[in-house]
Parts: structure tokens; C-alpha cells; sequence
């Protein structure tokens, strides 16, 4: 692990893959099928209501009792990437460190806030798991995602926590982490690390990300400067409904059903992955997505492409190169056929003699 100064497309995001052409979307990490039919009337019925200005206190008291926190420990967001920027302008950050690779809004929020960012690059041959060890001691902010995204990788709560100590602002991003059964290793909750900021979006298991809804949960007088940088009323009527009913035990149980199908669906990949010596995927996995490294990746992205898949691209993460590509899970039926096109891109890119 090593910190590092260059920098890729930070601004790339897998949207991008698919904008404008009809794609089997591997690319992006939303998941398919989603906001569910009782989700979309909760917003539907919220139009009425769209003369009045957005009041957000409802759905901030329903993720404050979800997460068996005070609310003046939450903020509600316009999705994850606000809060990234609102840290960037908002907190008194002089020495930022980024853990890389990792969703690369973190540290573009900070450059474009006039920070100078510190990177923290994770290894391919370590698994791409993190030593608190080998970030600076003198950062005040660190900011590392759990599980992350690309890699997929769940760190351990205790060894994030032992990145927390009095000075420094601990931002964890768990975007991903009710992808993951039970939620094991997040952090959301905790009242008992100092410093500790932790990201939720609401865009991934529910396919919201044409709405923009995520939170925030920090100690009170963080959430207050992260408040105050705020526009007034951020969140949309909308998208408060959505995160409010979002927060139900019923909602909440969908999503653990969702997790735990998505683990089966994420094994069968790897599974069928691992039938081409080509493709390296990282199987310690535990996102709704994977990370694969293929030589050629970038010729063989484009061949998906023309077989009618869209991958995300690896090299705009730092740490990660041309070699590497990003798959979502996809249900099986999607992914047995991505897998006869994978088969045939590796052969017209010259990379294979067919499986």
C-alpha cells in the first residue's frame, strides 16, 4: 500500500456505459426490478402534496429510530454524492486521505473543494484489504467504502474502527452495505467511534437514483456543518416519502430477502467466471458486484458491447488499469447469457480460443 498523486477520469461513473443505447446493463449497480410496486405508489401519492415545501422531520425520525439513533444525528441527503461534497466544503479539513480504489466522488468533491488529496491504494495481490496501518497518521479525514465499490470487498468493523482517533473525521460509505445479509460489518448505529461518519444511499436497492435520496449519520455537531452547507430544502417531497417508507420493517425485510438472493446470484457468477483462464475476478466479493481483471479487458469491454452488454470500464479508478472491468449481479437467466457473450468477446479480442 502506498499513497499516490495522478489522477484518472474521477468524474466517469457507470451511467455513462449505458446513456443513450439499449444495453444489457451490467455497468451499473442499481438493482434490476426496482422501486417495487408499493414504493412507487408511496411516491406517486407524495405528488399531491408538491405545492407544499418539502419537511423533511417524518423521514429524518424514521432513519433515526431504523438506525436506534437521536435525529439530531441524521442528515438527509440528495443521495450519497451530496454528502460527499457537503464534507469537502463544510468540515475543516486540511490533511484528507481517500483509500482507493474505491467510488471516486470522495475525492473529486475534495479537489474541487481546493483540498490537496492523499491516496491510500490497496493492493490486488492483498486482496485489495485494507491495513489501518498504512494510512497517514496525520489524517484528519479518511474516507473508505464498505464493502467497496469496485473491489467488493467487506472490511471488518474492527478494522475500520481502528482507523478513528480524537482529531480525525472517519467517513465510511456503506452505499452497498444492505446489499450484504444481516449487514454484517456496518457501522451505522455506533455511537461509540469518534468521529465517525457514516453514508447511506437508498438508490441501489431500491432503484432510486433518478430521485436522489441518501443519509447521513454522524455525531450532532457534524451533521449541524454539514447542515448549514446545505441549500434549503435539498431533498425533494418525493424522494422524503421514499426514504421515509423505505425505513418500514417491511421494506427492511425485502431488503434482507434481496441480499441473500443477490449472494446466490454474485456465487453463480464467480462460478461461471472462473470457467475462463482468462478472467481473475476477486472472489472475496461481497457487493452486488464484481471486480474482474482480463488482459485485453478494454477490447473485450467494446466486443460486450457489440454482443449487447454494457461493463464498467476500470481504469478511472485509482489503483485499478485498463485490465480491469466492473459486473454487476444480475439474476440468472442475464447472467448465463452474458456469460455465452463473454465467451465470444474473449474470442473476437483475440484473447481466447473459446472456452
Amino acid at each position: 500500500m502506498h499513497t499516490h498523486t495522478d489522477s484518472p477520469d474521477l468524474r466517469h461513473h457507470g451511467d455513462v456505459e449505458v446513456r443513450d443505447e439499449k444495453l444489457t446493463d451490467l455497468a451499473v449497480n442499481v438493482r434490476a426490478n426496482t422501486p417495487p410496486a408499493w414504493l412507487r405508489e408511496r411516491i406517486a401519492d407524495s405528488l399531491t402534496g408538491l405545492a407544499a415545501y418539502p419537511d423533511g422531520r417524518a423521514a429524518r425520525a424514521a432513519v433515526a429510530e431504523r438506525h436506534g439513533l437521536p435525529a439530531e444525528r441524521v442528515l438527509l441527503t440528495a443521495g450519497a454524492a451530496e454528502a460527499f461534497v457537503l464534507l469537502a466544503r463544510a468540515l475543516p479539513v486540511r490533511r484528507p486521505v481517500v483509500v482507493h480504489p474505491q467510488f471516486t466522488e470522495p475525492e473529486a468533491a475534495l479537489r474541487d473543494a481546493g483540498h490537496e488529496v492523499r491516496r491510500v491504494l490497496l493492493r490486488e495481490e492483498d486482496g485489495f484489504r485494507l491495513d489501518p496501518a498504512a494510512v497517514p497518521e496525520d489524517a484528519d479525514l479518511v474516507v473508505v467504502g464498505n464493502p467497496t465499490n469496485p473491489t467488493s470487498v467487506l472490511h471488518p468493523a474492527a478494522v475500520l474502527t481502528r482507523l478513528a482517533r480524537p482529531g480525525r473525521t472517519l467517513v465510511v460509505d456503506e452505499a452497498f452495505i444492505d446489499a450484504v445479509p444481516g449487514e454484517r460489518e456496518a457501522l451505522a448505529g455506533r455511537t461509540d467511534v469518534p468521529g465517525l461518519v457514516v453514508l447511506r444511499s437508498l438508490t441501489k436497492t431500491w432503484g432510486l437514483a433518478g430521485l436522489r435520496i441518501g443519509y447521513v449519520l454522524g455525531e450532532p455537531g457534524t451533521v449541524t456543518a454539514l447542515e448549514r452547507a446545505q441549500p434549503l430544502w435539498p431533498v425533494s417531497s418525493p424522494a422524503l416519502a421514499a426514504a421515509e417508507a423505505c425505513m418500514s420493517r417491511a421494506a427492511l425485510a425485502e431488503a434482507e430477502h434481496a441480499a441473500h438472493r443477490t449472494a446466490v446470484e454474485r456465487a453463480h457468477l464467480l462460478a461461471g467466471l472462473a470457467e475462463f483462464d482468462e478472467v481473475r475476478a476477486v472472489t472475496a466479493a461481497e457487493g452486488p458486484f464484481v471486480l474482474v481483471r482480463i488482459e485485453g479487458a478494454d477490447v473485450v469491454r467494446e466486443r460486450l458491447r457489440s454482443l449487447g452488454f454494457a461493463a464498467r470500464r476500470g481504469d478511472t479508478f485509482p489503483g485499478l488499469g485498463p485490465q480491469w472491468l466492473r459486473l454487476a449481479v444480475r439474476d440468472r437467466v442475464t447472467t448465463n447469457r452474458f456469460l455465452q457473450a463473454l465467451d465470444q468477446a474473449l474470442v473476437m479480442a483475440g484473447c481466447a480460443e473459446g472456452r
